[in-house]
Formats: structure tokens, C-alpha cells, sequence
């Protein structure tokens, strides 16, 4: 699922047009991404944690020639799933 088919989503679950639930959308996703800059983290119910990590500078191998290189330290973002969502996603739970 990509951005467009979550507006589209949004749009049928709550019969709104496209515009409408592009800004419902916006107005979810904006306040998750500035808490996330500030380094909090963003929990949803059932659903699972968002977490800014940062990742310290190491060292890494260019698979093509196999020299050493330096991997400059980053932040990224961690995804934890809550439970409720692991149990839906389980094996157990699937229909194949």
C-alpha cells in the first residue's frame, strides 16, 4: 500500500472525497513525524510503537571491490508491532 491507495482507503471507509482524505491523512501523518523529530516516541493501540533511533558510524565492505569503507553515523526510524497486530499477522491466523 502506498500513500495514494491510504488516501483511497481513507476516502471509502469514511465516504469522503479524495481531498478530504488526503487532509485527513496529512493531518494523521504531521503530527506522528514532528514527534518524532523531536525524539519522542509515538505509540498507536493495536497497531504498535514508532521509535527515532541513531545509529553510530561504522565500518563497512563495498560489495564490488570489497575495500573498506566508513558508514557515517544516521537516525532512522524503528517500527515495533504491537502485539494485536502480530496475532493478525500470524500464521496461525492466515488464509492460504
Amino acid at each position: 500500500m502506498n500513500h495514494s491507495d491510504l488516501v483511497t482507503a481513507v476516502a471509502t471507509a469514511l465516504d469522503l472525497s479524495r481531498k478530504q482524505a488526503e487532509a485527513t491523512v496529512a493531518a494523521v501523518l504531521a503530527p506522528v513525524t514532528e514527534a518524532l523529530s523531536r525524539g519522542e516516541e509515538v505509540k498507536l493501540n493495536n497497531f504498535g510503537a514508532f521509535e527515532l533511533v541513531d545509529r553510530p558510524a561504522r565500518q563497512g565492505r563495498n560489495p564490488q571491490t570489497g575495500a573498506s569503507i566508513e558508514i557515517a553515523a544516521s537516525r532512522t526510524v524503528k517500527f515495533k508491532p504491537a502485539k494485536a497486530l502480530r496475532d493478525t499477522l500470524s500464521p496461525a491466523n492466515s488464509k492460504a
